[in-house]
């Protein structure tokens, strides 16, 4: 009797050790297995469902549209609460992100139509996403569908291209394979910008500017500063030398010197202008 009872032990314990490793094989071969969670967060902006996004530098709790100058903290995908089996959230938190698994994206054509396989990276629009590039520093991961202006459209934008024309893109949403990462087609930047110089440009142009405009930008705005500084230091040099020896123009001389600082100031605010041209347009 003993050993019978031992025998039923012995096969239960058996069939639910047979039972967790069919369990296990089908959890990690199903394309579900890493959809099962996904983080709430706290955002300041309005976010639709399969934009990009990155955590906010200020705020971790929080996320932002994701764009170039934030890629460094590229995140994940916004999804629907109901996509993912498990949620986890706390007061304030209603959007939220997966970053991992297999989710539709916002993708554009920006850079041509996306094959399957494609790796895919941020495009000019924030949240918007590309077929990879070789300036991008991140990835979010490889598109599962092919995406072109002919099917799936849902919108399109127009964008000011290099040459200072516009392109016209579209939008779409298609499922993506999210795997956060470096850009494996990052090729270095073939000129010796100075860091100090491109964050600048950048900073005012608020797009990637090239090393040839930063440097023409850089010598007038340098020549506008040189001429203006002559400018302004003979004239108070002439016009103190012209009072010493002739005390009872001083009036003139004064009105004279005020012209002199104007013209100065009027030549430094031209290069400023036309820096700002060249960087902008």
């Amino acid at each position: 009797m003993y050993r019978k009872i031992k025998n039923v032990v012995s096969f239960r314990r058996f069939m639910a050790i047979v039972g967790l490793i069919i369990i296990t094989i089908i959890s990690l071969s199903s394309p579900l297995s890493a959809q099962t969670v996904t983080q709430g967060y706290a955002t300041d902006e309005i976010l639709q469902r399969g934009m990009l996004v990155s955590l906010k530098e200020s705020d971790a709790s929080k996320i932002e549209a994701a764009e170039r100058q934030n890629i460094k903290r590229l995140h994940g995908i916004v999804v629907n609460q109901n996509d993912s089996p498990v949620t986890i959230s706390g007061e304030n938190q209603k959007t939220f992100v997966a970053t991992v698994g297999r989710y539709e994206a916002l993708v554009s054509d920006e850079n041509g139509p996306i094959k399957i396989g494609d790796y895919v990276t941020l495009s000019s629009v924030p949240g918007i996403g590309k077929r990879v590039d070789t300036i991008s520093e991140a990835i979010i991961g490889k598109a599962l569908l092919e995406f072109n202006s002919k099917s799936d459209v849902l919108s399109s934008t127009e964008l000011k291209d290099k040459s200072g024309g516009t392109q016209k893109i579209s939008i779409g949403r298609i499922p993506i394979d999210i795997s956060i990462g470096a850009n494996p087609f990052l090729k270095p930047e073939d000129n010796n910008l100075p860091g100090f110089l491109k964050r600048a440009a950048e900073a005012i142009a608020q797009k990637p500017i090239s090393p040839v405009r930063v440097y023409i930008s850089f010598t007038i705005i340098v020549a506008a500063i040189f001429i203006a500084g002559s400018m302004l230091y003979s004239g108070v040099r002439s016009s103190m030398i012209s009072i010493g020896r002739n005390p009872l123009s001083k009036k003139t001389i004064n009105k004279s010197l005020i012209q002199v600082i104007i013209t100065s100031f009027i030549v430094f605010i031209i290069g400023i202008f036309g820096v700002y041209l060249i960087l902008k347009l």
